[in-house]
Protein backbone atom coordinates (compact mmCIF):
# COMPACT_ATOMS: atom_id res chain seq x y z
CA UNK A 1 0.00 0.00 0.00
CA UNK A 2 2.03 2.92 -1.28
CA UNK A 3 0.88 6.55 -0.84
CA UNK A 4 1.32 9.39 -3.27
CA UNK A 5 3.37 12.11 -1.57
CA UNK A 6 3.42 15.68 -2.82
CA UNK A 7 5.53 18.34 -1.12
CA UNK A 8 4.21 21.89 -1.00
CA UNK A 9 6.95 24.31 -2.00
CA UNK A 10 5.39 27.12 -0.02
CA UNK A 11 5.04 25.46 3.36
CA UNK A 12 6.95 22.20 3.10
CA UNK A 13 3.87 20.31 4.23
CA UNK A 14 2.92 16.93 2.84
CA UNK A 15 -0.23 16.15 0.92
CA UNK A 16 -0.65 12.39 1.01
CA UNK A 17 -3.28 10.48 -0.92
CA UNK A 18 -4.04 6.91 0.11
CA UNK A 19 -6.08 4.29 -1.72
CA UNK A 20 -9.56 3.93 -0.27
CA UNK A 21 -10.38 0.75 1.62
CA UNK A 22 -12.54 -0.69 4.35
CA UNK A 23 -11.52 -3.20 6.94
CA UNK A 24 -13.81 -6.15 7.37
CA UNK A 25 -14.29 -7.89 10.69
CA UNK A 26 -12.38 -10.92 9.42
CA UNK A 27 -9.12 -9.25 8.49
CA UNK A 28 -6.09 -11.10 7.19
CA UNK A 29 -4.21 -9.28 9.95
CA UNK A 30 -6.06 -10.30 13.11
CA UNK A 31 -3.81 -8.23 15.42
CA UNK A 32 -5.09 -10.02 18.48
CA UNK A 33 -5.46 -13.58 19.77
CA UNK A 34 -8.17 -15.67 18.13
CA UNK A 35 -10.09 -15.75 21.40
CA UNK A 36 -10.37 -11.97 21.51
CA UNK A 37 -14.00 -11.28 22.42
CA UNK A 38 -13.97 -8.03 20.44
CA UNK A 39 -13.33 -9.83 17.14
CA UNK A 40 -16.06 -12.31 18.02
CA UNK A 41 -18.52 -9.51 18.81
CA UNK A 42 -17.88 -7.72 15.51
CA UNK A 43 -18.01 -10.98 13.59
CA UNK A 44 -21.30 -12.10 15.16
CA UNK A 45 -22.93 -8.74 14.53
CA UNK A 46 -21.94 -8.57 10.86
CA UNK A 47 -22.90 -12.20 10.29
CA UNK A 48 -26.39 -11.51 11.64
CA UNK A 49 -27.10 -7.90 10.66
CA UNK A 50 -24.57 -6.98 7.97
CA UNK A 51 -22.08 -4.13 7.95
CA UNK A 52 -21.51 -2.44 11.30
CA UNK A 53 -22.45 1.25 11.41
CA UNK A 54 -22.22 4.17 13.82
CA UNK A 55 -25.86 3.74 14.85
CA UNK A 56 -25.03 0.21 15.99
CA UNK A 57 -22.71 1.54 18.73
CA UNK A 58 -23.75 2.59 22.23
CA UNK A 59 -21.61 5.53 23.35
CA UNK A 60 -20.88 5.27 27.06
CA UNK A 61 -18.54 8.16 27.85
CA UNK A 62 -15.79 10.25 26.37
CA UNK A 63 -12.33 9.11 27.46
CA UNK A 64 -10.14 11.62 25.63
CA UNK A 65 -9.79 14.12 22.83
CA UNK A 66 -7.03 14.98 20.41
CA UNK A 67 -6.19 17.32 17.58
CA UNK A 68 -8.39 15.67 14.98
CA UNK A 69 -10.99 13.73 16.95
CA UNK A 70 -12.47 12.58 20.24
CA UNK A 71 -12.24 9.08 21.71
CA UNK A 72 -15.22 7.39 23.34
CA UNK A 73 -15.77 4.21 25.29
CA UNK A 74 -18.40 2.30 23.30
CA UNK A 75 -20.00 -1.10 23.03
CA UNK A 76 -21.89 -2.79 20.21
CA UNK A 77 -25.61 -2.90 20.81
CA UNK A 78 -26.54 -6.41 21.75
CA UNK A 79 -23.00 -7.22 22.91
CA UNK A 80 -23.03 -5.48 26.28
CA UNK A 81 -19.82 -5.65 28.27
CA UNK A 82 -17.57 -5.96 25.20
CA UNK A 83 -16.10 -2.46 25.01
CA UNK A 84 -14.05 -0.64 22.38
CA UNK A 85 -12.39 2.72 21.94
CA UNK A 86 -14.00 4.71 19.13
CA UNK A 87 -12.09 7.64 17.65
CA UNK A 88 -14.74 9.84 16.05
CA UNK A 89 -13.79 12.57 13.58
CA UNK A 90 -16.04 15.21 12.03
CA UNK A 91 -15.42 15.18 8.28
CA UNK A 92 -16.54 18.80 7.87
CA UNK A 93 -14.20 19.91 10.64
CA UNK A 94 -11.33 17.96 9.12
CA UNK A 95 -11.99 19.55 5.74
CA UNK A 96 -12.15 23.07 7.20
CA UNK A 97 -8.80 22.54 8.92
CA UNK A 98 -7.21 20.79 5.91
CA UNK A 99 -6.56 17.62 7.92
CA UNK A 100 -8.34 14.94 5.89
CA UNK A 101 -4.99 13.50 4.81
CA UNK A 102 -3.88 13.04 8.43
CA UNK A 103 -7.06 11.12 9.23
CA UNK A 104 -6.56 8.95 6.16
CA UNK A 105 -2.94 8.32 7.12
CA UNK A 106 -3.97 7.02 10.54
CA UNK A 107 -6.66 4.77 9.08
CA UNK A 108 -4.46 3.22 6.42
CA UNK A 109 -1.56 2.68 8.81
CA UNK A 110 -3.80 1.01 11.39
CA UNK A 111 -5.03 -1.36 8.69
CA UNK A 112 -1.42 -2.39 8.04
CA UNK A 113 -0.36 -3.03 11.62
CA UNK A 114 -0.15 -6.46 13.23
CA UNK A 115 1.89 -6.20 16.44
CA UNK A 116 1.21 -6.74 20.16
CA UNK A 117 2.29 -3.21 21.15
CA UNK A 118 0.24 -1.47 18.46
CA UNK A 119 -3.54 -1.10 18.23
CA UNK A 120 -5.87 -3.55 16.53
CA UNK A 121 -8.34 -1.90 14.16
CA UNK A 122 -11.57 -3.87 14.50
CA UNK A 123 -13.64 -1.82 12.07
CA UNK A 124 -13.82 1.50 10.23
CA UNK A 125 -17.24 3.14 10.28
CA UNK A 126 -18.36 6.01 8.07
CA UNK A 127 -21.42 8.19 7.64
CA UNK A 128 -22.02 11.32 5.59
CA UNK A 129 -20.52 13.48 8.33
CA UNK A 130 -18.58 11.23 10.68
CA UNK A 131 -15.61 8.90 10.39
CA UNK A 132 -14.88 6.42 13.17
CA UNK A 133 -12.01 4.04 13.98
CA UNK A 134 -12.94 1.18 16.30
CA UNK A 135 -9.90 -0.01 18.27
CA UNK A 136 -8.97 -1.61 21.57
CA UNK A 137 -9.89 0.20 24.77
CA UNK A 138 -6.99 0.49 27.24
CA UNK A 139 -8.31 0.76 30.82
CA UNK A 140 -4.96 1.84 32.25
CA UNK A 141 -5.01 5.26 30.62
CA UNK A 142 -1.73 6.71 29.36
CA UNK A 143 1.79 6.92 30.77
CA UNK A 144 1.48 10.64 31.46
CA UNK A 145 -1.36 9.99 33.91
CA UNK A 146 0.33 6.90 35.36
CA UNK A 147 3.59 8.83 35.94
CA UNK A 148 1.74 11.50 37.90
CA UNK A 149 0.40 8.78 40.17
CA UNK A 150 3.90 7.57 41.08
CA UNK A 151 5.94 8.72 44.11
CA UNK A 152 7.57 12.05 43.20
CA UNK A 153 5.69 11.80 39.88
CA UNK A 154 8.40 9.79 38.21
CA UNK A 155 9.20 6.16 37.40
CA UNK A 156 12.10 4.18 38.81
CA UNK A 157 14.83 2.64 36.66
CA UNK A 158 13.11 -0.74 36.28
CA UNK A 159 9.85 0.84 35.09
CA UNK A 160 11.66 3.09 32.60
CA UNK A 161 13.51 0.04 31.26
CA UNK A 162 10.26 -1.90 30.87
CA UNK A 163 8.33 0.80 29.03
CA UNK A 164 11.31 1.90 26.94
CA UNK A 165 12.02 -1.68 25.84
CA UNK A 166 8.45 -2.13 24.61
CA UNK A 167 8.63 1.17 22.73
CA UNK A 168 11.90 0.00 21.13
CA UNK A 169 10.21 -3.17 19.87
CA UNK A 170 7.22 -1.18 18.58
CA UNK A 171 9.57 1.21 16.72
CA UNK A 172 11.49 -1.74 15.31
CA UNK A 173 8.31 -3.12 13.76
CA UNK A 174 7.13 0.27 12.48
CA UNK A 175 10.48 1.00 10.87
CA UNK A 176 10.55 -2.43 9.28
CA UNK A 177 7.15 -1.57 7.79
CA UNK A 178 8.60 1.70 6.47
CA UNK A 179 6.72 3.89 8.98
CA UNK A 180 8.31 6.74 10.96
CA UNK A 181 6.14 7.44 14.02
CA UNK A 182 7.23 11.05 14.81
CA UNK A 183 4.96 11.62 17.84
CA UNK A 184 6.24 9.63 20.81
CA UNK A 185 5.27 11.11 24.18
CA UNK A 186 3.77 9.64 27.39
CA UNK A 187 0.28 10.76 26.35
CA UNK A 188 0.50 8.52 23.28
CA UNK A 189 1.55 5.40 25.17
CA UNK A 190 -1.51 3.61 26.57
CA UNK A 191 -1.65 0.89 29.21
CA UNK A 192 -3.51 -2.25 28.20
CA UNK A 193 -5.51 -4.40 30.62
CA UNK A 194 -2.47 -6.65 31.14
CA UNK A 195 -0.14 -3.72 31.95
CA UNK A 196 1.75 -3.78 28.65
CA UNK A 197 1.81 -0.77 26.37
CA UNK A 198 0.10 0.22 23.17
CA UNK A 199 1.18 3.15 20.98
CA UNK A 200 -1.65 5.32 19.71
CA UNK A 201 -2.27 8.33 17.43
CA UNK A 202 -0.74 7.61 14.03
CA UNK A 203 -1.90 10.74 12.21
CA UNK A 204 1.60 12.30 12.22
CA UNK A 205 3.31 9.20 10.84
CA UNK A 206 5.39 9.29 7.67
CA UNK A 207 4.88 6.28 5.41
CA UNK A 208 7.89 5.48 3.25
CA UNK A 209 8.00 3.73 -0.09
CA UNK A 210 9.14 0.12 -0.47
CA UNK A 211 12.85 0.90 -0.40
CA UNK A 212 13.42 0.18 3.29
CA UNK A 213 16.72 -1.75 3.42
CA UNK A 214 16.89 -4.99 5.38
CA UNK A 215 20.19 -6.42 6.58
CA UNK A 216 21.15 -9.58 8.46
CA UNK A 217 24.18 -8.66 10.57
CA UNK A 218 26.27 -11.17 12.50
CA UNK A 219 28.86 -9.02 14.23
CA UNK A 220 27.30 -7.34 17.26
CA UNK A 221 30.16 -4.85 17.42
CA UNK A 222 28.94 -3.22 14.21
CA UNK A 223 25.61 -2.49 15.84
CA UNK A 224 27.13 -0.06 18.31
CA UNK A 225 28.55 2.04 15.50
CA UNK A 226 26.40 4.29 13.37
CA UNK A 227 27.60 2.91 10.06
CA UNK A 228 25.37 1.72 7.26
CA UNK A 229 24.68 -2.02 7.11
CA UNK A 230 27.14 -3.80 4.84
CA UNK A 231 24.58 -6.14 3.32
CA UNK A 232 21.19 -4.74 2.35
CA UNK A 233 18.32 -5.64 0.08
CA UNK A 234 15.02 -4.05 -0.85
CA UNK A 235 12.12 -4.68 1.51
CA UNK A 236 10.57 -8.08 0.82
CA UNK A 237 8.94 -10.79 2.92
CA UNK A 238 11.59 -12.26 5.22
CA UNK A 239 11.00 -15.73 3.83
CA UNK A 240 12.19 -14.52 0.43
CA UNK A 241 15.29 -12.54 1.43
CA UNK A 242 18.21 -13.38 -0.86
CA UNK A 243 20.89 -10.83 0.01
CA UNK A 244 23.86 -10.26 -2.24
CA UNK A 245 26.79 -10.57 0.16
CA UNK A 246 30.04 -8.98 -0.88
CA UNK A 247 32.01 -9.32 2.34
CA UNK A 248 32.88 -12.72 3.84
CA UNK A 249 32.45 -11.68 7.47
CA UNK A 250 28.71 -11.01 7.07
CA UNK A 251 26.44 -14.04 7.18
CA UNK A 252 23.20 -13.93 5.17
CA UNK A 253 20.41 -16.46 4.82
CA UNK A 254 20.63 -18.57 1.71
CA UNK A 255 17.95 -20.83 0.15
CA UNK A 256 17.80 -24.52 1.08
CA UNK A 257 20.21 -24.07 3.97
CA UNK A 258 18.81 -25.67 7.09
CA UNK A 259 21.89 -26.25 9.24
CA UNK A 260 21.61 -24.32 12.51
CA UNK A 261 24.40 -21.90 13.31
CA UNK A 262 26.46 -22.55 16.40
CA UNK A 263 26.57 -19.37 18.52
CA UNK A 264 30.12 -20.11 19.65
CA UNK A 265 31.33 -20.00 16.05
CA UNK A 266 29.08 -17.47 14.40
CA UNK A 267 27.60 -15.24 17.11
CA UNK A 268 24.08 -13.81 17.03
CA UNK A 269 22.28 -12.56 13.94
CA UNK A 270 20.30 -9.32 14.02
CA UNK A 271 17.82 -8.04 11.47
CA UNK A 272 18.37 -4.37 10.73
CA UNK A 273 15.58 -2.51 8.94
CA UNK A 274 15.43 1.27 8.94
CA UNK A 275 13.71 3.66 6.48
CA UNK A 276 16.93 5.65 6.13
CA UNK A 277 16.31 6.79 2.56
CA UNK A 278 13.15 8.79 3.36
CA UNK A 279 13.34 12.48 4.09
CA UNK A 280 10.60 14.91 5.11
CA UNK A 281 10.62 18.69 5.48
CA UNK A 282 7.46 18.82 7.62
CA UNK A 283 7.41 20.59 10.97
CA UNK A 284 5.47 18.00 12.96
CA UNK A 285 5.44 16.75 16.53
CA UNK A 286 5.20 18.11 20.06
CA UNK A 287 7.47 21.07 20.85
CA UNK A 288 9.35 19.53 23.78
CA UNK A 289 9.94 16.34 21.78
CA UNK A 290 11.03 17.87 18.46
CA UNK A 291 14.45 16.86 17.19
CA UNK A 292 17.10 19.44 16.17
CA UNK A 293 16.78 18.54 12.48
CA UNK A 294 13.03 19.23 12.56
CA UNK A 295 13.53 22.55 14.38
CA UNK A 296 16.24 23.69 11.97
CA UNK A 297 14.16 22.64 8.96
CA UNK A 298 17.00 20.70 7.36
CA UNK A 299 14.84 17.64 6.74
CA UNK A 300 14.49 14.52 8.83
CA UNK A 301 14.23 10.75 8.61
CA UNK A 302 13.88 7.80 10.99
CA UNK A 303 16.40 9.24 13.48
CA UNK A 304 13.67 11.51 14.87
CA UNK A 305 12.03 8.49 16.53
CA UNK A 306 15.21 7.62 18.43
CA UNK A 307 15.56 11.25 19.56
CA UNK A 308 12.00 11.18 20.94
CA UNK A 309 12.81 7.94 22.77
CA UNK A 310 15.65 9.76 24.56
CA UNK A 311 13.30 12.59 25.58
CA UNK A 312 10.70 10.01 26.61
CA UNK A 313 13.11 8.13 28.89
CA UNK A 314 14.42 11.36 30.43
CA UNK A 315 10.89 12.57 31.24
CA UNK A 316 9.86 9.20 32.64
CA UNK A 317 12.79 9.22 35.07
CA UNK A 318 12.96 12.92 36.03
CA UNK A 319 9.35 13.97 35.52
CA UNK A 320 10.31 16.80 33.14
CA UNK A 321 11.65 17.03 29.59
CA UNK A 322 15.31 18.12 29.21
CA UNK A 323 14.95 21.16 26.93
CA UNK A 324 11.76 22.80 28.16
CA UNK A 325 11.93 26.60 28.21
CA UNK A 326 9.65 29.38 29.43
CA UNK A 327 7.78 29.23 26.11
CA UNK A 328 7.88 27.29 22.87
CA UNK A 329 10.43 29.62 21.29
CA UNK A 330 12.92 29.11 24.13
CA UNK A 331 12.25 25.37 24.05
CA UNK A 332 13.13 25.17 20.37
CA UNK A 333 16.28 27.24 20.97
CA UNK A 334 17.36 24.89 23.74
CA UNK A 335 16.81 21.85 21.54
CA UNK A 336 19.14 23.19 18.87
CA UNK A 337 21.84 24.83 21.00
CA UNK A 338 21.87 23.47 24.55
CA UNK A 339 23.53 20.23 25.63
CA UNK A 340 21.45 17.78 27.65
CA UNK A 341 21.99 18.13 31.41
CA UNK A 342 21.34 15.48 34.05
CA UNK A 343 20.26 16.64 37.54
CA UNK A 344 22.14 15.17 40.48
CA UNK A 345 18.90 14.19 42.19
CA UNK A 346 17.52 11.70 41.62
CA UNK A 347 20.72 9.97 40.61
CA UNK A 348 20.41 8.39 37.18
CA UNK A 349 22.24 5.09 36.57
CA UNK A 350 25.30 5.53 34.34
CA UNK A 351 24.02 3.08 31.71
CA UNK A 352 20.75 4.97 31.35
CA UNK A 353 22.61 8.28 31.18
CA UNK A 354 24.87 6.93 28.45
CA UNK A 355 21.95 5.63 26.40
CA UNK A 356 19.98 8.86 26.67
CA UNK A 357 23.08 10.88 25.76
CA UNK A 358 23.56 8.82 22.61
CA UNK A 359 19.89 9.12 21.70
CA UNK A 360 19.96 12.90 22.22
CA UNK A 361 22.94 13.47 19.93
CA UNK A 362 22.25 16.63 17.90
CA UNK A 363 23.64 15.24 14.64
CA UNK A 364 21.08 12.68 13.39
CA UNK A 365 23.78 10.75 11.50
CA UNK A 366 25.70 10.22 14.75
CA UNK A 367 22.61 9.43 16.83
CA UNK A 368 22.25 5.91 18.20
CA UNK A 369 19.75 3.97 16.14
CA UNK A 370 19.91 6.24 13.12
CA UNK A 371 21.26 3.54 10.80
CA UNK A 372 21.21 0.21 12.64
CA UNK A 373 18.01 0.98 14.50
CA UNK A 374 16.61 -1.07 17.35
CA UNK A 375 19.34 -3.68 16.99
CA UNK A 376 21.89 -1.18 18.32
CA UNK A 377 19.74 -0.24 21.30
CA UNK A 378 19.02 -3.85 22.25
CA UNK A 379 22.73 -4.48 22.84
CA UNK A 380 23.20 -1.41 25.04
CA UNK A 381 24.10 -2.16 28.69
CA UNK A 382 20.97 -0.38 29.95
CA UNK A 383 18.85 -3.18 28.48
CA UNK A 384 21.06 -5.96 29.81
CA UNK A 385 18.87 -8.76 31.12
CA UNK A 386 15.87 -7.89 28.92
CA UNK A 387 14.53 -11.00 27.22
CA UNK A 388 13.47 -9.45 23.92
CA UNK A 389 11.92 -12.64 22.59
CA UNK A 390 9.67 -13.01 25.65
CA UNK A 391 9.01 -9.35 26.35
CA UNK A 392 5.26 -9.87 26.66
CA UNK A 393 5.89 -12.44 29.40
CA UNK A 394 7.66 -9.86 31.57
CA UNK A 395 5.68 -8.70 34.59
CA UNK A 396 4.63 -5.05 34.07
CA UNK A 397 5.32 -2.44 36.76
CA UNK A 398 1.62 -1.64 37.00
CA UNK A 399 -1.51 -3.55 36.02
CA UNK A 400 -4.78 -1.56 35.81
CA UNK A 401 -7.99 -2.65 37.45
CA UNK A 402 -10.24 -4.70 35.21
CA UNK A 403 -13.18 -2.95 33.59
CA UNK A 404 -16.29 -4.37 35.26
CA UNK A 405 -19.88 -4.07 34.08
CA UNK A 406 -20.69 -1.44 36.70
CA UNK A 407 -17.96 0.80 35.26
CA UNK A 408 -19.39 0.39 31.78
CA UNK A 409 -23.00 1.01 32.76
CA UNK A 410 -22.43 3.95 35.11
CA UNK A 411 -25.30 6.20 36.07
CA UNK A 412 -27.97 6.76 33.46
CA UNK A 413 -27.69 10.53 33.63
CA UNK A 414 -23.93 10.33 33.02
CA UNK A 415 -24.20 8.40 29.77
CA UNK A 416 -23.79 10.48 26.63
CA UNK A 417 -26.69 10.66 24.19
CA UNK A 418 -26.44 7.95 21.56
CA UNK A 419 -26.28 10.47 18.73
CA UNK A 420 -22.96 11.64 17.33
CA UNK A 421 -24.55 14.96 16.36
CA UNK A 422 -24.44 16.02 20.03
CA UNK A 423 -20.66 15.60 20.34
Amino acid sequence: MTPEVKLSTSSGSEAITWPSSRLGSYSSKPHAPSKDARWDAVGRFEAEFGQLGLNDLRFIRRVGSGDIGSVYLVEIKGAEGCVFAAKVMDKEELASRCKESRANIEREILEMLDHPFLPALYATLDSDRWSCLLTEFCPGGDLHILRQQQPDRRFNEAAVRFYASEVVVAFEYLHMMGIIYRDLKPENVLIRSDGHIMLTDFDLCLKCDNSTPIALVKDQATLTKNSLPLCTVKQTPLSRILPNCKLPNIYCLRPRRTRRLRPSHHGLIDIVAEPIDTRSMSFVGTHEYLSPEIVSGEGHGNAVDWWTLGIFMYEMFYGVTPFRGVDNEFTLGNIVARAVEFPKEPAMPSSMKDLISQLLTKDPMERMGSTTGAAALKHHPFFQGVNWALLRCTTPPSVPKAVVQQDVEGKKEERVKNNVEYY
